[in-house]
């Protein structure tokens, strides 16, 4: 059934996640609009990746609700997933596997384009088990880019990457917020996403700290 975007395009409020007997994220409130860049900001282990994944429903909150493209995060899980795609330190891809087979998991069309985009199209045909930690990246980039997500969720985005993979990611976001799509970066790298955000969030122990 086709749904029309909704004007936010994430809309959380006390958002809380633990592990244990620690608690992750803790009361974590936010709205992000349709075609937003948001940039998630914080210290190793202020609760960042953990936030994304609960948003991505790749973990459940333990307190909370949220709507992530206008399905609700809980009860409509599998519609938040085809509505959206995460960039995560796991990479999850197929070694063995060649950089399109890789691709043509997820869809078998435009998936040279999408290399050709990642700057990939020359090693298409090759074994990821011979690709640079860089390489990877840039494949598990172009991988989100096949899903046509509404949302996006990217976690340290620039880790592994070269200058120029650095500004694929840029001209990638930017891109991506011109069609609608809402874009939540967690990131070390304030001052280069500060350039393209529209808001930031930081977070400190779980919590927000600056709205």
């Amino acid at each position: 059934m086709l749904r029309c975007m909704p004007e936010l395009a994430i809309d959380a409020e006390g958002l809380s996640r633990r592990y244990g007997r620690r608690w992750a994220l803790i009361d974590v409130s936010l709205r992000v609009p349709a075609g937003s860049v948001v940039m998630i900001a914080g210290r190793n282990g202020s609760g960042k990746s953990t936030l994304l994944r609960v948003l991505a429903t790749a973990i459940r909150p333990d307190l909370g609700r949220a709507k992530v493209a206008g399905f609700d995060l809980l009860s409509h899980r599998q519609d938040v997933r085809n509505a959206t795609a995460l960039l995560s330190h796991d990479s999850y891809l197929y070694e063995a596997l060649t950089a399109r087979e890789n691709l043509e998991i997820v869809r078998r069309e435009n998936v040279m384009s999408i290399l050709q985009r990642v700057s990939l199209a020359d090693r298409a045909d090759d074994p990821v088990s011979t690709f640079s930690a860089g390489m990877r990246k840039r494949l598990s980039f172009a991988r989100v880019l096949m899903q046509d997500p509404k949302v996006v969720f990217l976690d340290e985005p620039y880790g592994q990457l070269d200058p120029d993979g650095a500004a694929m990611v840029d001209e990638v976001v930017r891109d991506l917020k011109s069609r609608g799509v809402a874009v939540l970066m967690a990131t070390h790298q304030l001052e280069r996403v500060g350039r393209i955000a529209d808001q930031s969030l930081t977070l400190e122990m779980g919590r927000v700290v600056r709205p």
